[in-house]
């Protein structure tokens, strides 16, 4: 009897595993072969039966447990990468974040400046020519004559110096700047976040993020020195804030992805339209406001110049009457000038319009990439389409119908949002 005891102890003893690392516990035991000390018989326990079963349980039990390490070897590599990959797309989230906040901080800094500098240039312009006018009323010789003149002449000679800075920097554009990084960079982070909800981001949508943060870095930089945008371009161009879109280079089948012949001829009257018309008419307003702020730049440091040669020159035998003249008018003229340059704020005007042809520039380039390559379905992409366009899926297809049967030549635009 005790000899029985102790071949079981030994027998159960030879079954029990060792725990794996990370508390994972491998029951293996129960898929043993089903051996039993009590199925053994006695003879066979003296004529080294029992030793033989245990050598096989080992063996069993060594190759089901070198099995499963393996396996959660690989899962485990595996776990790592996609952990990488989301702490990647954590980093550019904050990134992303944090520069939302500068771009709006800033923005609304170049915003006061343009309200701080409109009005104390046009306070400093009417007081230089009110002062003009009563240097003009007082007699030749008299004390406060050459003190009204030298103020006013200071006054304008400083709204001058003044204007031509906040001319060439253009705060009211620089505002809009920064309102569209804000928005962008907002789209950006909506995005990562959406990429991270769904689940198994991969390597590409790291690379495309990063290289969406570094493309709208350089579409809207923060500093004003070295690197800010010109103000005043020799041509109207559509604004770029997104990274060149790789094309594979191969047209699939038109059925694929949700993608069929009626649908990829749809896409190209779209774009036909906002060829012609949307991203046309953008670029023609923002070539007049850009010739319209280019004027009314010119213009203020012009007049207040004049304004300060006349200011000197008040109280002259031989240009009184006239200096008094230029000096009022032309200062009066300047601020005019100045208000409607900065209080109209045609610098952000001409962003805007430069902004919006970049939009329509963008949607072309998605439809015409995704009409090559069938990267995204189908139908979830003409409806992002009728979405951005402001319509909906039927108007649509009414328009893209309409163009395709009048050749691209409708009398509507493709957008109703703007």
């Amino acid at each position: 009897m005790a000899s029985l005891q102790a071949s079981s102890f030994l027998h159960s003893s030879a079954y029990s595993l060792p725990t794996l690392s990370r508390k994972r516990t491998i029951t293996s035991i129960l898929d043993l072969p089903k051996t039993r000390a009590s199925n053994i018989p006695l003879h066979d326990l003296q004529t080294g039966r029992l030793a033989e079963e245990l050598e096989k349980a080992r063996s069993y039990t060594s190759l089901k447990t070198t099995f499963v390490d393996k396996k959660f070897t690989k899962n485990d590599e595996n776990y790592g990468s996609d952990s990488m990959v989301m702490e990647k797309l954590y980093a550019i989230l904050e990134a992303v974040a944090d520069r939302v906040e500068m771009h709006k901080n800033i923005g609304d800094q170049r915003d006061n400046w343009n309200s701080l500098l409109l009005t104390s240039i046009n306070a400093i312009t009417l007081a230089g020519a009110t002062m003009s006018g009563i240097a003009s009323t007082i007699a030749a010789g008299a004390a406060p004559v050459g003190a009204f003149k030298i103020s006013s002449t200071l006054m304008f000679i400083a709204a001058t110096g003044m204007l031509c800075i906040m001319n060439k920097i253009q705060p009211s554009q620089l505002a809009e700047e920064q309102r569209n990084a804000a928005r962008l960079f907002k789209q950006l982070q909506k995005e990562i976040e959406t990429t991270i909800a769904i689940g198994e981001p991969t390597e590409r949508d790291v690379n495309e993020a990063m290289q969406k943060v570094l493309a709208l870095d350089k579409a809207y930089p923060l500093p004003l020195l070295g690197v800010m945008l010109e103000k005043f371009p020799s041509n109207m161009e559509p604004a770029v804030w997104w990274p060149q879109q790789q094309r594979s280079g191969q047209v699939t089948s038109a059925h694929c992805n949700g993608w069929n012949a009626k649908l990829e001829k749809e896409m190209r009257s779209i774009v036909e339209v906002l060829r012609r018309k949307d991203k046309e008419e953008y670029l023609r307003l923002g070539g007049k406001a850009l010739k319209l702020n280019k004027m009314l730049a010119i213009s203020g440091p012009i007049l207040t110049g004049l304004a300060a040669i006349g200011s000197a020159l008040v109280g002259s035998s031989s240009h009184g009457s006239w200096a008094a003249i230029l000096g009022v008018v032309a200062g009066s003229l300047a601020s005019v000038v100045n208000t409607l340059e900065h209080g109209g704020q045609v610098g952000m005007v001409f962003e805007m319009y430069r902004g919006n042809a970049g939009f329509f520039k963008l949607m072309k380039e998605s439809i015409e990439s995704n009409l090559l390559d069938r990267r995204e379905n189908g139908e979830l992409f003409e409806m992002k389409v009728a979405l951005q366009l402001g319509r909906s899926l039927s108007e649509l297809r009414d328009l893209a119908s309409s163009s395709s049967n009048r050749g691209g030549e409708v009398d509507e635009f493709a957008s109703k949002l703007f």
